[in-house]
């Protein structure tokens, strides 16, 4: 008895359907958490605020679309500030998580690989203890009778004219603290991109180098450096991005007169209870992310075809 054929459908399973539906999981993961909830924000910020639950409302007495929230971006002396102070503290951490990470990052490709995998281990151990209780001890070593301020406050008393001598310093409350937060908290962010790039190039390459009379430095600057600038600006992007929209940090450690965009964000949802225009920030301050990440993404993965053409 013959059997039926199988219908289009099941020959198109047999032949790929498996493979792409795998291969379409994660476009349905970012459609469903990442698309969609984008998609409703972005809804709200052309909403009108409105005494109703929740407080926004379309039509009726209210513009269906109102853009008044986006112009206040450009005018509101709050919002210029919080995006200026927001860059400048994410851009002093990504700068000294490079300055930091970049020679650990290194180091991690000179050791023995014998010694690789507890050494990242050892730099992805932060990441098993809570995010929030990190903060915590962080207030605890920043406060004003902790031995780090009382060491800080000793070394800063020893190089200054007696003048300036203070009984603590007053790291607590300042973009100093959220700076050096975040560097703590985001360093494992730059180190591992940065291995990943080193840990590809060829070291012959800085061998061949030192043998035609190259200096280290040099080998470094002419050689290695520039065969690691995908790695730093992946690492670059991994801290900058998550760190101008910090709130946690900020919120606890942070100036109150100096507000960063998380954190007028959050009042905007919460204390003002105007939530268009906590979208319309919002969605500003993912256009500003997202859009050099995308930009960034397009230029490697055009480069990386002309390097397999070249080929």
């Amino acid at each position: 008895m013959t059997q039926p054929a199988p219908s289009r459908l099941g020959r198109w399973f047999h032949r790929r359907g498996w493979a792409d539906l795998l291969i379409g999981l994660p476009y349905v993961w970012l459609v469903a958490l990442f698309l969609l909830p984008f998609l409703i924000v972005l809804a709200m910020s052309v909403a009108t605020r409105a005494p109703t639950a929740p407080p926004f409302a379309f039509g009726g007495d209210y513009p269906w679309v109102n853009l008044r929230g986006y112009g206040r971006l450009f005018t509101d002396d709050l919002y210029i500030r919080t995006f200026l102070i927001s860059a400048t503290n994410a851009g002093f951490a990504t700068v000294l998580c490079l300055l930091l990470g970049y020679p650990m990052a290194l180091g991690l490709t000179r050791m023995p690989k014998s010694w690789r995998n507890l050494l990242l281990m050892l730099v992805i151990l932060p990441f098993w203890t809570s995010f929030l209780l990190r903060v915590y001890a962080w207030m605890g070593l920043l406060g004003k009778s902790s031995w780090f301020n009382q060491g800080l406050t000793s070394a800063w008393n020893w190089l200054v004219p007696a003048d300036w001598a203070v009984s603590s310093l007053p790291l607590m409350h300042s973009n100093f603290a959220v700076v050096l937060v975040m560097v703590y908290t985001y360093l494992p962010f730059m180190i591992l991109p940065l291995y990943a790039s080193l840990e590809r190039l060829d070291p012959t390459l800085d061998e061949a180098a030192m043998d035609l009379g190259s200096r280290p430095f040099r080998v470094f600057l002419d050689v290695t450096l520039p065969q690691s600038v995908p790695g730093i600006i992946a690492g670059g992007l991994l801290v900058f991005i998550p760190a101008a929209g910090e709130l946690v940090i900020p919120t606890l450690v942070g100036d109150s007169s100096a507000p960063m965009i998380g954190r007028v964000i959050s009042d905007e949802f919460s204390a003002v209870n105007d939530w268009p225009m906590a979208s319309t920030v919002a969605v500003a301050l993912l256009i500003l992310m997202v859009g050099p990440t995308m930009i960034w993404s397009r230029y490697q993965a055009r480069a990386e075809g002309l390097a397999e053409e070249a080929k």
